[in-house]
């Protein structure tokens, strides 16, 4: 009997030493995974910039920490005296929006960013947005400081300094994943909302 005690101890033994390398292990896979995280989060951060852009409510807030980071997003290009695209921009994004499930819809940010920041204060973005039906929680309108501004778009690559010419994409983005797509304009709203769910699937992925 005691032999039989004694051999189930060393057992017990054995098997708690082998959990316990078996946990460092892993615990240094999730602290290697983490230091991954970070670093990726990092680059990520100096390349989109974290300077400060101001909302339509006058919030103000870091580009990439604030804005970006974490989130799945769909962007825009406006200025508010635009007389053409951008109200057609606004409602094609705000159809998009109307398609989407309330579910997915807490789970995307709305990003209008101005190409017009000299003209474009907070409040005139907060007016077109309320003219256009667009000023709706979980969508921001962005502006700021011209430096600011114009920095941002020229790492998302719109930046233009012919606002009659600007781009009428949208971009649209799993911050997380790094999982970026351009949506030209010849696609529909409902072909939009299908590359937004894609998206939004990304982070349910294993």
């Amino acid at each position: 009997m005691y032999l039989k005690y004694k051999s189930l101890c060393s057992l017990v033994a054995v098997a708690t030493v082998i959990l316990s390398f078996a946990s460092a292990l892993h615990a240094n896979d999730l602290g290697d995974a983490q230091a991954d995280r970070l670093a990726a989060e990092e680059k990520a951060r100096n390349y989109f910039t974290n300077v400060e852009l101001v909302s339509q409510d006058g919030e103000r807030l870091h580009f990439y920490d604030d804005v970006l980071r974490d989130n799945v997003v769909v962007i825009s290009f406006i200025f508010t005296n635009c007389q053409g695209a951008c109200p057609l921009i606004t409602r094609n994004m705000t159809m998009i929006r109307d398609m989407l499930r309330e579910s997915e819809r807490e789970q995307i940010r709305f990003i209008s960013i101005s190409l017009d920041p000299v003209r474009d204060t907070p409040a005139a973005m907060k007016a077109f947005a309320q003219t256009h039906d667009a000023d709706h929680q979980g969508w921001l309108f962005l502006t700021g400081q011209p430096d600011n501004v114009n920095l941002v778009t020229k790492r998302l690559g719109t930046y233009t300094d012919e606002l009659e010419t600007h781009t009428t994409m949208l971009l649209a983005a799993n911050v997380r994943e790094a999982h970026w797509t351009k949506i030209p304009p010849n696609v529909p709203p409902s072909g939009a909302v299908e590359r937004l769910r894609l998206l939004v699937e990304d982070d349910a992925a294993p």
